[in-house]
């Protein structure tokens, strides 16, 4: 895929340029695949961003500020940020589980998972002796939380009743994310080394199977489609995707994404996915045919993680250093390049 560059129009340069918030959405130019709609300030210093989870209930966004050892509440109805918590020592991944009335997250410098408040946004807890804590999943059916950790070799178990670790499940190679599908009520990893896409019982805590992607190396982000029983799973190693069927665990072609895939956001609405990499380059997908259609690609300085609103199918990038400064980049899709 020929690679396109995003260019902001003016109005949107000049806005960033001066640190203040877009209110109205700049003009797309032709060829452009999204369209800026606000450049949101976001506090503490210009260092790198992780994870964000999205609570869908009250549209809250957990922004986890890695190398500032922060937590970022933003609210994403009225574009604005509701707190900055400190004390989360590199921060990696982050989930926010409604119905428990909780916001988990990865406190990797510290080896543990923080247990917070979502009402008060207090820290309740802080638990686990986990070698290199990362993503987040949480299983409804078991009360659990799967944590990967990516050089523990392992996913770690947490019950969310007593907040205390239940087990570790070892993978035989390094933790890519994880993911919960609902619908098979199945834990899904993607494993390093091994290639492979693991699935977990989250009741029995064992694992099911073992799916070998043989066109992946290292695989590491994973999304979820549960309502067509799809998993879409990135290499780092060698900068691909592969669309995994859940019903039959066989996989499609590969397709080619940005360099050192990292986070991937899927928008059940609009069945679209977004791959952001650590070379900044977003490339998006949408869903057809069980597989992914490319429909084009981007570039953000830093754009290495990526959330995305299925109801309004709004985009948010949060990027480190925009002219000295953290900025929450909310985007819009406006439609395949010409």
């Amino acid at each position: 895929m020929r690679l396109r560059t995003f260019i902001l129009t003016l109005p949107a340069l000049a806005a960033t340029a001066l640190g203040i918030s877009v209110s109205q959405p700049a003009r797309a130019d032709k060829g452009e695949i999204m369209r800026l709609v606000a450049d949101v300030p976001l506090p503490g210093p210009a260092s790198r961003f992780d994870y964000q989870s999205l609570d869908p209930t009250d549209g809250r966004l957990y922004i986890a500020h890695m190398n500032a050892d922060q937590l970022i509440v933003f609210d994403t109805k009225k574009r604005e940020v509701v707190a900055n918590l400190d004390g989360f020592n590199r921060v990696h991944g982050v989930i926010a589980v409604p119905e428990l009335g909780r916001i988990f997250a990865s406190v990797t410098g510290d080896h543990q998972v923080a247990i917070v408040d979502r009402a008060s946004l207090k820290k309740l807890a802080q638990i686990g002796d986990i070698k290199y804590p990362d993503g987040l999943a949480y299983a409804k059916s078991a009360n659990r939380v799967f944590v990967s950790d990516e050089r523990g070799n392992a996913d770690v178990v947490i019950d969310a009743e007593t907040n205390t670790v239940a087990t570790s499940i070892p993978l035989g190679g390094g933790a890519g994310n994880t993911a919960y599908d609902p619908v098979s009520d199945r834990v899904f990893v993607a494993v390093h080394g091994k290639n492979e896409l693991v699935v977990i019982d989250p009741l029995k805590t064992k694992i099911k199977a073992r799916v070998e992607i043989t066109w992946l190396e290292d695989p590491h982000g994973v999304a979820l489609d549960p309502e067509n029983q799809l998993a879409f799973v990135a290499g780092a190693g060698n900068n691909k995707i592969v669309t995994v069927d859940l019903r039959t665990m066989q996989f499609g072609p590969s397709l080619p994404v940005g360099r050192d895939p990292d986070v991937l956001a899927f928008d059940s609405g609009a069945r679209r996915l977004y791959v952001a990499a650590e070379s900044g380059h977003i490339y998006v997908f949408h869903e057809g045919n069980r597989t992914l259609e490319p429909d084009g690609d981007f570039h953000l300085p830093h754009g290495h993680t990526v959330a995305v609103d299925p109801k309004t199918h709004l985009v948010y990038f949060p990027l480190e250093d925009v002219n000295g400064k953290p900025v929450l980049q909310i985007m819009e899709y406006v439609g395949k390049p010409n």
